[in-house]
C-alpha cells in the first residue's frame, strides 16, 4: 500500500494534476491497490481566501474529471483531496474513487484553527457524525461517471476483503480522534491526508500520534502529507509514513527537492486481526455504534497471496528506526528547500543578500549554500526537473548542457552577496564577509557607503541648519539613533538597487530576490530599524532563535567543511552603526538590555505558554529564583514587555519569513495581537512589583553565572 508526499502549489491546477497522476502511476508500478495523497492536493493547501471563490471549487471538479477519465487512475482506489460545496456549504473533503466512479465524499469534521491555520474561515466542519446523505454531482462529473448522486458524509468503505476509513490531518491531533470509533467498528485501514508544516523539533509529535493511533487499536495507518513551499511562509515537510499495529514500517523523506515521492509497504490484514484478538478490545468493539458502510465489489488484496504474508512478517519483524533530523540539520534543510521552491516558482534569477560579517547574515548565506548543495546532489542523481529549473534560473539557454553539479559554481550564478561598509564598520567584519563569500562561491561585491550617508546628513543640515552628531561625538540620544537608522535604511535602498541591476551588469535578464536576515529574537524585541536591511522579499531565518542559529553554524562548520564559520561563532554580535572608541564598542545584547537566551525564554512564555506580564513573572521567579532576586526578575520581565510593546508596530512590517519556531512574532498570520499598547502596563507592573517585594530573596548563584543557569 502506498502513501505519498506531493509538492503542490496553491492554484497551480495543471501542475497539481500532473503530480497527482505521477504519484498514481508510481503506486501502480509498485503493485499497489490503494493510493493516498495529501490534504487539498488538487488546489494546494494554502489557497487561503481563494477557497471562498466559486472558481476554486469549479476548477477542482474539472481536475477531478481529468483524473477520473485517466487510464492512470484505473485499477486502483485513489483517495483525492479537494474543496466541495455541498448544499451551499464549503467543506474540506476527501473523494474516494475507483475505476472512473466516485465511491464516497468524506468531509473533514475537526478543523485546524490556531497558529498558522484558519480553516474555519473557509470551511465548515461536518457536524453529522456517523451520518451521510446524497450529494448531487456537477453535470460535468455526471457525464463522466454516469452517477447522479454519491454518498457524502462520515461513512467508511467496505471492500470484499477489508474496510477503509478516512481521517483528515487535524482529526489525528484531537483527543477523540475518529480512528478510535472506526477501528472499534471494524475498520482495518485508516488513511490520513495532511497539510502539516515543518517546525523545529515537531516531527516527533507527529510520529508518536501516528504510532499511538494503532498501538492500542490495531490497524494499518497510511499518512500522506504536503511537501514544499505552497506559496506562503510555511514549508510542508512531507515525511509520508505507514504504520502497522503501532509500529512505523515505512517513512518518506522530510526534506526533498522531489515534487513527487511515494512510500510503499507490503501489509498483511491478518496481522491486524491477530493483534486485535484481545478480550477488552473485543468487548468495547461489540458495543460500538456502527458506521454506514459503502459497499464495493472489489478487493484490495489478491485472493491467496502468501508472498504478501511472508513479506509483511519479515517487514514487521525487522525493527524500523524512524529518521529524526537534529534541529541543526532541520535548519540546514527546511529553509533551503523552501528557498528553492520560492526561487523556481517566482521565476527570478537568484538571491541577493547584504552580508554584514555577523552571524545572522552568515546563517542566511549558509542556508543558501545548503540549497545549492541540495541542487547539486539532485543534479548528480540525474533529477531532470531540478536540472531544468537550475538551468533556467542560471540564465542558461534551452539547449544548454550545463549541469549544476558543483554547489559553488551554481552559487556563483544565482547567489549575490554584498558587504555594505561605513566608517563604523570594522576590518574584521569586512574580512569575514569576503572569506565566507569565497568559501560558498557567491558573486560578491564590497562597497563603502559613507558618501551616501554624508550626503543625507548634509541635506538635513542644509534644510534645518543643525547637523546631527553621534553620541560618541557629543550628540543626544535622538541624534545618535537617527544617524544609526540612516545607515540601516540606506542599506535596504542599496540592496534593492543592486538586486535589480546586478544581473544586467553580468549580461543577464531579470532581477534578484532580496534576502532578509533578522532572527526571531531581534524581531520579538524590536531590535531592528523599520524598513532597514531587515526589510526584504523573504527571510529564511526570521523565525529561528539566535541560540539555534549558533548551533546551526557550529554544525555547518564541520558538515559543510567551512572552517571560516569558526570566526563568526567567536565574534561578539554588533550592529556596527556607532563609532568605535577606546572605551566603547557597540554590542547587541548590551543595546537590548537582555541576552538572546533570555529572549528565547520570554518568547516561549509569551506565545507558547500564553503568559502575560504577571504570569510570566510568577513562572520565572521560581525558575530563576536561585540566581536572581524577585526584584531582579521583575525588572527583566517588565523591561521585556515594555520593549516588546513599544516596538510592536515593527512586527506588522516584518519580511515574510520561513516559519520554524512556535514563538514566532509573525504578525501576518501566526501571532495576531494589537500593535498599539499601554507599553508601561501600569496595572500589571504594579501587581508584579507588589508580589516581588513580598517574596524572599533565594538567589545564591553569582550574577556572572546567571546566563549559564538560563541556558
Amino acid at each position: 500500500m502506498p502513501t505519498s508526499s506531493l509538492n503542490q502549489w496553491a492554484l497551480d491546477f495543471e501542475g497539481n494534476l500532473e503530480r497527482i497522476l505521477g504519484s498514481i502511476r508510481i503506486a501502480k508500478e509498485r503493485g499497489a491497490t490503494l493510493r493516498v495523497g495529501p490534504e487539498l492536493e488538487i488546489t494546494g493547501y494554502g489557497c487561503l481566501d481563494h477557497f471562498l471563490e466559486g472558481d476554486t471549487c469549479l476548477h477542482s471538479w474539472e481536475v477531478l474529471g481529468k483524473i477520473l477519465t485517466s487510464e492512470d487512475a484505473k485499477g486502483i482506489v485513489c483517495d483525492i483531496g479537494m474543496p466541495v460545496r455541498h448544499k451551499n456549504v464549503i467543506y474540506n473533503c476527501r473523494i474516494i474513487i475507483h475505476d472512473g466512479k466516485i465511491i464516497l465524499i468524506r468531509p473533514k469534521m475537526w478543523m485546524a484553527n490556531n497558529g498558522n491555520y484558519r480553516e474555519l474561515r473557509y470551511f465548515t466542519p461536518w457536524m453529522k457524525h456517523r451520518e451521510s446523505e446524497d450529494h448531487y454531482l456537477p453535470r460535468m462529473i455526471q457525464n463522466i461517471t454516469g452517477q447522479v448522486k454519491v454518498p457524502f458524509g462520515d461513512a467508511v468503505v467496505s471492500t470484499i476483503d477489508t474496510c477503509i476509513g478516512v481521517e483528515l490531518c487535524e482529526e489525528l491531533f484531537t483527543p477523540a480522534s475518529p480512528h478510535i470509533l472506526m477501528g472499534l467498528d471494524g475498520v482495518e485501514i485508516f488513511t490520513n491526508s495532511s497539510g502539516s508544516h515543518h517546525e523545529l523539533r515537531k516531527l516527533y509529535t507527529r510520529v508518536e500520534l501516528i504510532k499511538e493511533a494503532t498501538l492500542k487499536l490495531g490497524g494499518i495507518y497510511l499518512y500522506a502529507n504536503q511537501q514544499g513551499c505552497d506559496g506562503d511562509r510555511l514549508y510542508y515537510d512531507g515525511c509520508a509514513m505507514i504504520a502497522v499495529n503501532g509500529q512505523i514500517v515505512a517513512q518518506g523523506s522530510q526534506f526533498s527537492l522531489q515534487d513527487v515521492e511515494v512510500v510503499t509497504a507490503t501489509v498483511d490484514l491478518e496481522d491486524v486481526r491477530a493483534f486485535r484478538a484481545i478480550s477488552s478490545r473485543s468487548m468495547q468493539a461489540a458495543g460500538a455504534k456502527g458506521y454506514q458502510r459503502i459497499e464495493v465489489g472489489f478487493a484490495l488484496s489478491d485472493e491467496d497471496d502468501t508472498s504478501s504474508v511472508k513479506n509483511i512478517q519479515e517487514l514487521v519483524a525487522k525493527k524500523y528506526d524512524v529518521r529524526y533530523h537534529r534541529p541543526e540539520e532541520e535548519i540546514a534543510l527546511g529553509p533551503a528547500c523552501w528557498l528553492w521552491d520560492y526561487l523556481r516558482r517566482s521565476r527570478t534569477q537568484g538571491y541577493f543578500l547584504p552580508l554584514s560579517g555577523g552571524i545572522d547574515s552568515c546563517a542566511t548565506a549558509v542556508i543558501v549554500h545548503s540549497m545549492c548543495r541540495l541542487v547539486a546532489e539532485s543534479a548528480r542523481k540525474g533529477d531532470q526537473a531540478v536540472i531544468a529549473d537550475a538551468r533556467r534560473i542560471a540564465g542558461e539557454p534551452q539547449d544548454s548542457t550545463y549541469l549544476p553539479s558543483d554547489p559553488l559554481d551554481f552559487a556563483n550564478k544565482v547567489f549575490h552577496t554584498c558587504y555594505m561598509g561605513t566608517e563604523n564598520s570594522s576590518a574584521e567584519t569586512r574580512g569575514r564577509a569576503k572569506e565566507l563569500a569565497q568559501a560558498i562561491g557567491s558573486y560578491h561585491t564590497d562597497l563603502n557607503m559613507d558618501s551616501i550617508v554624508t550626503a543625507v546628513r548634509q541635506l538635513f543640515a542644509y534644510v534645518t541648519g543643525v547637523k546631527p552628531r553621534f553620541r560618541a561625538h557629543g550628540g543626544s540620544q535622538a541624534e545618535n539613533l537617527a544617524l544609526q537608522n540612516i545607515q540601516a535604511r540606506l542599506r535596504m535602498v542599496l540592496a534593492y538597487l543592486f538586486a535589480q541591476l546586478l544581473p544586467w551588469v553580468r549580461g543577464r535578464n531579470g532581477g534578484l530576490l532580496v534576502l532578509g536576515s533578522a532572527n526571531v529574537d531581534e524581531s520579538l524585541r524590536g531590535y531592528l530599524t523599520k524598513y532597514d536591511c531587515s526589510s526584504a522579499d523573504v527571510n529564511p531565518i526570521g523565525a529561528i532563535s539566535k541560540t539555534d542559529l549558533k548551533k546551526f553554524i557550529a554544525y555547518a562548520k564541520d558538515s559543510f567543511e567551512l572552517p571560516v564559520l569558526a570566526e563568526f561563532l567567536d565574534a561578539v554580535p554588533t550592529a556596527e552603526l556607532e563609532p568605535i572608541t577606546e572605551t566603547y564598542v557597540q554590542a547587541d545584547e548590551a543595546d537590548m538590555g537582555m541576552t538572546y537566551d533570555e529572549l528565547s525564554v520570554f518568547g516561549r512564555l509569551r506565545k507558547v505558554e500564553k503568559c502575560g506580564p504577571y504570569s510570566m513573572f510568577t513562572k520565572l521567579v521560581h525558575e530563576w529564583g536561585s540566581f536572581l532576586s524577585p526584584t531582579q526578575v521583575a525588572e527583566k520581565v517588565k523591561h521585556f514587555f515594555f520593549e516588546y510593546a513599544r516596538n510592536r508596530h515593527k512586527m506588522t512590517t516584518l519580511t515574510p519569513s520561513y516559519h520554524a519556531e512556535q514563538y514566532s512574532p509573525d504578525d501576518n498570520r501566526f501571532d495576531l495581537r494589537p500593535f498599539l499598547y499601554p507599553s508601561r502596563f501600569p496595572w500589571q507592573f504594579k501587581k508584579i512589583d507588589a508580589l516581588a517585594a513580598s517574596l524572599p530573596d533565594r538567589s545564591t548563584v553569582h550574577p556572572q553565572e546567571a546566563k549559564n543557569e538560563i541556558n
